[in-house]
């Protein structure tokens, strides 16, 4: 796990689990990567998330885990950072938590623990956080998805279909985008 004392600040970091185009090698993992390299956030370890969740692709390939408890789902894949006050400035920035995009919600999640002894590997039960699709749009999501979600969103199957914000189409917000594909016309 990320050692706190490593931070560049005095706030205690909060840990995020990011499962889409935050991951290693992903698209926007360069913000990561910098806040790492400003001690704002530490890899803390693979994991999945302990309770099933949809995962879907919105538009622009973008990938949304849905807060919709009891409606299935799968246990999602990603990874876990310790990420400093400062550094969740950046990620809710990022994420567009200010405009509707994603909320950031109290989620647990699953991981491996290294073990000296010989019976194996242990699991440890961590609570963190996790960007899902903002409540305004997510069942709406699910629905136009056909129900069906996805345990990971992969570089190969998904990653690639990624559109970055500067490729993206001019002139409308990224909510009248979200509705198009609501609507079925995107």
């Amino acid at each position: 796990m990320a050692d706190a004392g490593n931070f560049s600040n005095e706030t205690k970091p909060t840990l995020v689990f990011v499962y889409g185009t935050l991951k290693k090698e992903f698209p926007n993992h360069h913000l990561l990567q910098e806040l790492m390299s400003q001690k704002e956030a530490a890899y803390a370890g693979t994991c999945m998330t302990h309770q099933p969740h949809p995962l879907v692709i919105g538009p622009y390939g973008i990938p949304y885990m849905l807060h919709l408890p009891g409606s299935g789902g799968h246990p999602v894949n990603g990874e876990l950072y310790s990420v400093s006050t400062q550094g969740f400035v950046r990620l809710d920035e990022l994420e567009g938590t200010s405009v509707g995009h994603y909320e950031r919600r109290p989620i647990q999640v699953i991981m491996r623990e290294k073990s000296e002894s010989e019976e194996g590997d242990g699991v440890a039960l961590v609570d963190a956080e996790a960007y899902f699709a903002h409540g305004s749009f997510g069942e709406r999501m699910w629905v136009r998805c056909g129900r069906v979600g996805l345990g990971e969103y992969s570089l190969e199957r998904h990653a690639c279909d990624y559109v970055k914000k500067v490729n993206r189409a001019e002139g409308r917000s990224f909510l009248d985008e979200m509705e198009l594909f609501l609507s079925g016309s995107a």
